[in-house]
């Protein structure tokens, strides 16, 4: 099956004509969470891809042997998560996955990129100012020493997941706008001979502005994740200093805990 989604692929007819549910009805886990936990994988795994249609909730429920509400309520639900949407006329179609990043030292696009989520870059920033007092103290720099500023929208599938923004020390290395779009930021440093070692990173939340949401595809006062992360060098030295927010809807990050003795 194929993983891209376009016109002529949701013109074919439903993409679950092909996929093989497995409902356990001696489960105490209820049929329509069974169901929408499959259909969520699927999605997650690009076996459903955007732009992909499910079908009719009647011929779905036929084939399963399910209720028609049991159906409709697992459609509901991954609705409800932004991962589907009902259009009228069209049927119910998939509009994207959720991102889901590990907490390690990696690039958000190399990461995308490796998960097929077909990253796009927007430079909306890409100059160079004084360092304001917080971005001067992250990267070990003189209040008001020369850095670099980017802001960058990233998109998944066309969609907005993320706003992008990054401090450098000025003259690290020739941070071309057409590169920028073209890959990571983390990319180009190693191709520029620098070796990122450690970080340290905060995640929170918060909700958006008006100007975030409009810029996020969100509704003002939508939660948001945000990141600051300073990353440096194999010899100690700050190198980067990124302040992000993310559209809670569509990413979310992966920690796996180990227990201490």
């Amino acid at each position: 099956m194929a993983k891209t989604g376009d016109p002529a692929r949701a013109a074919a007819g439903p993409a679950t004509h092909s996929l093989d549910f497995a409902l356990d009805r001696g489960s105490p886990v209820p049929l329509y969470y069974q169901l929408a936990q499959q259909l969520e994988a699927a999605i997650s795994s690009g076996v459903l891809a955007p732009g992909d249609l499910l079908g009719n909730e009647v011929d779905l429920s036929v084939r399963l042997g399910l209720s028609r509400p049991t159906v409709r309520q697992a459609i509901q639900s991954l609705v409800d998560k932004g991962l589907l949407v009902r259009r009228r006329g069209v049927g119910t179609q998939v509009v994207h996955s959720q991102v889901r990043r590990s907490l390690e030292l990696t690039s958000l696009y190399d990461d995308l990129e490796a998960a097929g989520q077909a990253p796009t870059t927007e430079v909306v920033r890409n100059e160079t100012v004084p360092a304001p007092p917080g971005v001067a103290a992250a990267l070990g720099l003189p209040e008001g020493a020369e850095v670099i500023v980017l802001e960058r929208l990233r998109r998944t599938h066309g969609l907005p997941v993320a706003l992008l923004g990054n401090y450098l020390p000025a003259g690290l290395l020739d941070l071309d706008g057409d590169r920028l779009e073209a890959t990571g930021l983390y990319r180009m440093m190693r191709a520029a001979g620098i070796t990122l070692h450690s970080a340290r990173q905060t995640v929170g939340a918060r909700s958006a502005t008006a100007e975030e949401a409009s810029r996020l595809d969100e509704k003002e006062g939508a939660a948001l994740l945000t990141m600051q992360r300073t990353a440096y060098d194999d010899t100690g030295r700050a190198v980067e200093y990124g302040s992000h927010i993310y559209r809670a809807s569509r990413y979310s990050f992966d920690f796996q805990l180990l227990v201490r003795s």
